[in-house]
């Protein structure tokens, strides 16, 4: 129920996500989903790619410090309170969302979200129990 992320480590300084996005591309690598949050000395910029393995060994090799970490993406209806459903069930479940961010997914109608929380395993039963649909990595390709 997990897929890949990759997290890259990147200075606040102009060029940096360019950079980043040419290593990308030149890999002929697709971006899925991404998040970028900063602080005032550097940033991370979170990527679920169709290639995360390759990426990760690009982004080294050009003296990026990345990661690879194991996340959750959950699809829910694109209505209004869908989402809101989901998070409670995780909530009333004592389980911690420590980030997440999402997408829609149009070829499914589904609002995709992609989730770090404190317990991955106790999180996928819950939200299996409670009929919540996952994306693996072969989903994620199709999008």
């Amino acid at each position: 129920m997990y897929i890949k992320q990759l997290s890259v480590y990147l200075e606040n300084t102009k060029g940096q996500l360019a950079e980043i996005m040419k290593i990308i591309a030149d890999q002929a690598i697709d971006i899925r989903a991404l998040s970028l949050a900063d602080t005032t000395s550097f940033g991370i910029l979170r990527l679920i790619l169709d290639k995360p393995n390759e990426a990760k060994t690009a982004l080294a090799a050009a003296g990026y410090p990345v990661a690879v970490t194991p996340v959750i993406a959950i699809g829910v209806a694109d209505t209004p309170g869908s989402l809101s459903k989901a998070i409670e069930i995780l909530s009333n479940n004592d389980i911690s969302i420590e980030y997440m961010y999402a997408f829609v997914a149009k070829q499914t109608n589904q609002a995709v979200s992609i989730l770090r929380v404190d317990d991955g395993d106790k999180a996928v039963d819950v939200l299996q129990n409670a009929c919540i649909s996952f994306f693996g990595e072969v989903d994620m390709d199709n999008i």
